[in-house]
């Protein structure tokens, strides 16, 4: 097979799409492929090519970013590059500028294209302050990747984003690792005693010194007792950063066994950026046996596993994040169970296999292409299978990367059960519900389950009631999930218990812990979702109860087998926008995008176009309320709950469960709904 690979930078410039690139064609050699790279040209390159042939163009660079190419090459020029080399399929390497005349190209030659998603360009322009172009950059990139064969993205959220634009032609390639080059074995205690002569905590971070990477946020860091931070890499951001950071050690840029004995070398690894489609230096880090801290969005979220090789935190937190970091660099106990885990974490995920992977990819294209267009089926994450044996975040499904490249099935739920408080019960969700009823997350979760199952009945009971705790949740509504025969139950509860006096959140994890346990004994499985609040300066009073309270409930889903919706890691679920105007309940937008991340941790096909389908079904009327002035919030909310509390009196004094009876979930209209919005579509 003969490919072109088109990439909008390559040699000497290093950076993941580069180097991903140079491992393509490393494959491609000893599988006995042909290649030839199309690229700009920058400079002399050193590297070994694998045989492959270059076309290297002329091309300038961005003034803010000399890194950055631009070249523009015309489609006419590119097709008879394409056509002299007698191409089979073309790869587009993080395609934009000269990524869209490639695609042009290749269609005028008429082959296939394989469009690999690796850049948050819009993402970028907003970091080199120009957010005003964001707009207009996402819709370029969704005509793009709807127009290529085939695209590959690197992560479950890299599929979401893409997804949502409208992208069909799916499929999930993740990364591969060196796991000889980047091993513990490299651990080098000359080359620790050289940057950390003191005999510190060494706490490093490896990548572009650029606006991207938002390094800046490590001076949250800088100054933690014991430790010493370490800067690898290169990049514009590199005289600012030292600037900022000046009891730092910057390396420069380090490559092959150089970065390898580092990264071994280094006791935790930080990555701040939030715009990262998949972060090689993390699955780098987790090979070499180190723990990682990293911002709970994009890639990171399907390599870091919180509370088991690392933490996440929440995107722009910079306390957290400085929390997150003390809790590894002060505990060696710690630090080396995570580290064990991190190695376990990337078993099985060498460029030999992820290679494999993308040469039958090729070989889809191909297919495709000669079958025509239509026959391109969406693919969405693979459903989780009953009874996992460990919980994963709403993105991990989808790791096994043979799986993505096949449809999934519906799952095969047909007895859910919610059990919590008032969030499960729904309390201000009113959307197109009769007065003083109320819908919820969990309703909108159960309607999900039964539009991904037409042919079947799902059943549903909802045992949540307000103002009940945890020990209510697991003497009385577990008991009466497990006599419902349940198949799958949903679990959110804790607030009301750690903003309460004297609240033992390790204590509440560890008894909750016992009902999922109970739950799991039964054959059912069990999502669990993390507490949380409002993020309001009140609520401060409390974060420290409900991270030690979800840090311990992440160890006991795991120990337990359940799944997991880490709320923390999904900062956009509980932003200000999304809570009812008593400022303690989420409104009708936030349960629905609780719901849909429940169904995304689920595996629900087709999540996006159901919830679509919902929203069209009960939410098209809604417009959201204003919010109310304090003077009218303390009338309103706080002084009758203040006078409940003083009286000894709850807001579920005497109330019984809104659907105690499993009962099937109805669902009318549905053709009618979608004839009168029109198709639901990515």
């Amino acid at each position: 097979m003969k490919v072109v690979l088109l990439a909008e930078s390559f040699l000497p410039h290093m950076n993941g799409v580069t180097h991903s690139l140079l491992q393509a064609l490393r494959h491609l050699e000893r599988r006995g492929h042909e290649a030839l790279v199309i690229a700009p040209r920058s400079g002399p390159i050193d590297e070994p090519l694998f045989g492959a042939r270059t076309v290297l163009l002329p091309s300038m660079p961005l003034p803010s970013y000399p890194d950055v190419r631009v070249t523009l090459a015309s489609v006419p020029r590119l097709a008879s590059v394409i056509r002299d080399f007698g191409a089979d399929v073309m790869h587009l390497a993080s395609p934009f500028v000269l990524g869209w005349r490639g695609l042009a190209a290749a269609e005028a030659v008429g082959i296939p294209t394989i469009a690999v998603y690796q850049t948050d360009i819009p993402s970028y322009a907003e970091r080199y302050g120009v957010p005003g172009a964001a707009p207009a950059l996402t819709r370029h990139l969704g005509r793009l990747h709807r127009r290529a064969t085939l695209t590959l993205a690197p992560s479950s959220s890299a599929l979401d984003r893409l997804g949502g634009l409208g992208v069909d032609s799916l499929r999930l390639w993740r990364r591969g690792v060196d796991t000889e080059r980047f091993a513990p074995s490299r651990r080098s205690e000359a080359w620790r005693r050289d940057v950390a002569p003191g005999g510190e905590v060494v706490v490093g971070y490896v990548g572009r010194l650029a606006a991207e990477k938002q390094v800046e946020d490590l001076r949250a860091i800088a100054d933690l007792d014991g430790t010493r931070l370490v800067i690898i890499g290169d990049g514009p951001s590199r005289p600012a950063l030292e600037r900022m950071l000046p009891a730092a050690r910057f390396t420069g840029f380090l490559g092959g066994d150089a970065l390898a004995e580092a990264m071994a070398s280094i006791d935790v690894f930080v990555h701040p950026g939030e715009s990262e489609t998949f972060c090689q230096t993390i699955q780098e880090a987790l090979a070499s046996g180190v723990p990682v801290v990293a911002t709970g969005r994009g890639g990171p979220l399907d390599l870091v596993q919180n509370s088991v090789n690392g933490w996440l935190y929440r995107p722009g937190d910079l306390e957290e994040l400085r929390e997150r970091v003390r809790d590894l660099t002060g505990d060696d106990a710690k630090r080396r169970a995570f580290g064990v885990e991190a190695r376990r974490a990337v078993a099985g995920r060498g460029w030999d296999r992820l290679g494999d992977e993308l040469i039958g990819h090729y070989g889809e294209a191909r297919r495709l292409h000669s079958a025509g267009r239509s026959a391109v089926r969406p693919v969405e994450h693979p459903a989780r299978p009953k009874a996992a044996a460990t919980p994963v975040a709403a993105s991990e499904w989808a790791q096994d990367g043979g799986a993505a490249s096949v449809p999934t099935a519906a799952p095969r739920w047909r007895r859910y059960v919610a059990v919590g408080d008032s969030l499960t019960e729904g309390l201000c969700d009113t959307s197109r519900m009769p007065e003083g009823e109320f819908r919820g997350w969990a309703d909108r979760l159960a309607m999900l389950l039964a539009l991904s199952s037409p042919a079947e009945r799902v059943d549903y009971a909802n045992l949540a009631v307000r103002s009940r705790k945890v020990a209510d949740v697991v003497d009385r509504q577990v008991p009466i999930a497990a006599a419902l025969d349940a198949d799958l139950v949903t679990v959110l509860v804790g607030g009301n218990d750690l903003v309460g006096r004297r609240a033992d959140a390790r204590r509440l994890a560890d008894r909750l812990g016992s009902g999922i346990k109970a739950l799991r004994a039964t054959g059912c499985d069990v999502l669990v979702v993390t507490a949380f609040m409002p993020r309001r300066p009140a609520a401060r009073l409390f974060e420290a109860r409900f991270a030690a309270f979800n840090t311990r409930l992440r160890e006991v889903a795991h120990e337990h087998g359940a799944m997991l919706l880490d709320v923390d890691a999904h900062p956009e679920l509980v932003e200000r926008p999304r809570w009812s105007e008593d400022r303690v309940h989420l409104n009708a937008a936030g349960h629905r995008g609780l719901a849909y991340a429940a169904a995304r941790v689920l595996g629900v096909p087709d999540a996006v176009e159901l919830g679509a389908l919902e929203l069209a079904m009960h939410d098209a009327d809604e417009s959201p309320a204003q919010e109310l002035g304090d003077l009218e919030w303390l009338r309103r909310h706080a002084v009758p709950w203040a006078l409940r509390r003083l009286a000894g009196r709850t807001a579920g004094d005497g109330r019984s469960p809104k659907r105690e009876a499993i009962t099937p979930v109805a669902v009318q209209a549905r053709q009618n709904t979608r004839s009168r919005r029109g198709p639901v579509s990515r």
